[in-house]
């Protein structure tokens, strides 16, 4: 399956924090692509698709008391109002992303030609709305916030059968969490039980935009989901929701997580130049204990070794003794370097190994 949809993919999410209002929604989008672009990243914005008229039974939707359904129907958009978010996510060159959280809202993920679907936590298990997800066959991001072992098993699965690309968010699912609440060691997990699978962290901490992401990334998590919001019109912005500017210390932080890892994670890194002569000064170089004769075969008698290794210097890395042991070809004076030129060597018979001994040491 094809991962690279994902790889290093931000998911912006905006929720319901347009607030109902089509203006304030394409401020979010015009604040926080701004960001987007200054940090070289590449984020999705993500909306959140309901039919209130479905999604919500008829017979509670006056009821002010219960939060999250007031929520809802206090933000519901049109379908129009959403086309046109979609349309401005595309050209801030941000990409287009909605949870859908009914059948009806996974139609409008297909009329709008969104390229990733977003499936909730709350929905993980949801197999009426996963079935009619997996018929769009577009890549889908799910988190797994509480979800039950043998509920994430089953969703993999159901995915991989049907070849469908497919990441997983590790998330908890309260909003905000605290720090000593991430369970960050759940990557570790996710990343040996799901092999194959771009592995990611949806985040709803409040107090740090640095530490998360630099742990999750060290730890293999390649997809990074985030709140975002605006303060302006006299709207309370959400704890665990980011403002543009700790959005820009969230990308700068990932940056420098890059840095920090490097690019050979799955191979040895090539050592750095000046790491190579650092390590090069510390090699013992071989000197000899006390005249050495033409012909004469080393003995750990023969030899002593020290700082500092000279140019052109048998050194502790090349020299060896006993049966198969090198043989002197030259004269060399007591206490002298033993030069890789006076014994019988490959090293010395390869002009390619003789340069590199030649360019190290003093």
């Amino acid at each position: 399956m094809n991962r690279d949809i994902f790889e290093n993919l931000f998911v912006l999410e905006m929720t319901n924090n347009h607030q109902g209002k089509l203006e304030r929604g394409l401020q979010i989008v015009h604040e926080h692509s701004r960001v987007v672009r200054f940090n070289g990243v590449r984020a999705a914005v993500k909306l959140q698709f309901r039919d209130v008229d479905s999604f919500v039974h008829k017979e509670f939707r006056d009821r002010g008391d219960i939060r999250y359904i007031k929520r809802v129907l206090d933000t519901r958009m049109s379908k129009e109002d959403y086309a046109v978010l979609v349309e401005t996510i595309k050209k801030s060159g941000c990409i287009p992303m909605a949870t859908p959280f009914d059948e009806k809202s996974v139609n409008w993920c297909v009329e709008f030609n969104l390229p990733i679907i977003k499936i909730a936590s709350a929905d993980s298990n949801d197999w009426l709305l996963l079935e009619k997800i997996a018929t769009t066959r577009k890549p889908c991001i799910v988190s797994f916030g509480g979800t039950p072992l043998k509920d994430m098993d089953d969703v993999v699965t159901f995915f991989e059968h049907r070849d469908i690309p497919l990441a997983i968010n590790h998330c908890i699912a309260a909003y905000p969490h605290e720090d000593g609440e991430s369970e960050l060691d759940q990557i570790d997990f996710l990343r040996s039980r799901y092999p194959g699978h771009t592995i990611g962290y949806s985040c709803h901490e409040y107090g740090d935009w640095m530490t998360s992401i630099t742990i999750a990334y060290a730890k293999g998590a390649r997809t990074f989901e985030r709140h975002i919001d605006i303060d302006s019109d006299g709207f309370k912005v959400a704890p665990y929701s980011s403002l543009p500017e700790q959005l820009d210390t969230w990308f700068r932080a990932f940056h420098k997580a890059v840095e920090f890892c490097g690019t050979a994670r799955l191979s040895r890194k090539i050592p750095l130049q000046k790491e190579i002569a650092y390590l090069d000064s510390y090699i013992r170089g071989v000197y000899a204990r006390e005249d050495l004769k033409e012909g004469q075969v080393l003995t750990e008698a023969d030899i002593y070794m020290a700082i500092p290794l000279q140019k052109g210097q048998l050194s502790c890395r090349e020299l060896m003794l006993g049966r198969y042991g090198h043989k002197m070809t030259k004269n060399c004076p007591k206490n002298s370097p033993i030069m890789i030129d006076m014994i019988d060597s490959p090293y010395c018979s390869n002009e390619h190994l003789r340069n590199i001994i030649y360019n190290r040491g003093l």
